[in-house]
């Protein structure tokens, strides 16, 4: 199920700082699956097993409020429904449930969502109790939920279930993979470019010479340069692709400058790729800009769990009569 990004992200830093810490201290962080449509999960525990395990199950009911009409009726208000419950089948199933009587006590079912949010009203008759018409509507519609949770992920090419401490691992080793790939791809470049400014630089030391052997040249100045100056054939190419503007004193400067600053990053990628703790310090930086980034508070709530909603909890309390006839029928 989908997760909050802060709160993952926060969990895979700790395991970064913290190599050693339990499936227990990440459940501190990660509380539980956080639906993009909110809605609560029931049971303060109930995802532990899932990320102990890798399967379970969490209990998901819709966000309700139960309000008084100006007419002195209740009514339910939903704001909130379990992730993915199709609103409009919701609807139409509380409507059928209404018409076949399996449900009693209201009066009339709106929609009056908008962009704003969403907003069903459940009507409810006159005398109506709203608790127990709520808690009929959690056990036979979708307003309660239970989603399963089944850490699934492709490992090294094979499908394996992992526990939250398991699946935050092989995060961390692919962005391992990805910051040491990137950094390989950033030190290569910068080499290249810092060859060719070798070959610029020993060109601007020697200009006379240079522009003396290509005048002189028919159709082998690449050859005579890289054998005059010991240059390589892609540093021979690049001078004689240079344009003479960049002989001038500024220019000079400026690739002295840009050669310097490569021999930094240069020295840098290579540190960087032979201490590991430094290069997850890399990874640890970048997660918690995105976390600065993109991150969002969490949209689903988790409450205590009320116990299973108990058969007793669907009928409303009322005082009757009982007979007993002389054929052993028993009336309500």
């Amino acid at each position: 199920p989908p997760h909050n990004l802060g709160e993952t992200i926060d969990a895979a830093v700790k395991i970064i700082d913290e190599p050693e810490c339990s499936i227990d201290d990440l459940c501190k962080i990660v509380k539980g699956p956080d639906f993009p449509t909110g809605a609560i999960i029931m049971g303060k525990n109930s995802a532990k097993q899932a990320y102990k395990t890798g399967q379970g199950k969490v209990v998901v009911r819709a966000v309700t409020e139960i309000e008084e009409t100006n007419k002195g009726r209740q009514q339910i208000i939903v704001t909130e429904i379990p992730y993915q419950v199709n609103k409009a089948r919701l609807i139409e199933k509380m409507a059928d449930l209404v018409k076949e009587k399996r449900i009693e006590g209201i009066s009339e079912i709106r929609d009056e969502s908008n962009r704003k949010g969403m907003r069903i009203v459940i009507e409810l008759k006159k005398d109506a109790n709203a608790q127990i018409i709520l808690n009929r509507l959690y056990k036979h519609t979708q307003m309660q939920e239970s989603i399963s949770m089944i850490m699934l992920a492709i490992v090294d090419g094979r499908p394996r279930i992992l526990t939250l401490r398991e699946i935050l691992d092989e995060y961390l080793k692919h962005q391992k993979e990805v910051v040491t790939r990137r950094t390989i791809y950033d030190k290569k470049k910068a080499e290249a470019r810092a060859h060719i400014l070798e070959g610029y630089r020993i060109a601007l030391d020697n200009i006379d010479e240079i522009i003396k052997i290509i005048r002189s040249s028919y159709n082998d100045a690449k050859e005579r340069l890289m054998e005059r100056f010991g240059l390589s054939e892609i540093q021979a190419q690049a001078i004689l692709d240079m344009q003479l503007r960049r002989l001038q004193g500024l220019e000079k400067e400026k690739i002295e400058n840009e050669y310097q600053e490569l021999l930094k990053k240069i020295a840098y990628y290579t540190q960087l790729l032979e201490d590991e703790h430094m290069l997850m310090g890399v990874v640890k930086t970048e997660l918690l800009e995105i976390k600065n980034k993109w991150g969002d508070k969490r949209r689903t709530k988790i409450k205590a769990d009320e116990t299973e909603i108990d058969e007793e909890d669907l009928i409303e309390e009322e005082n009757v009569c009982i007979t007993l006839t002389h054929l052993g029928y028993i009336k309500r």
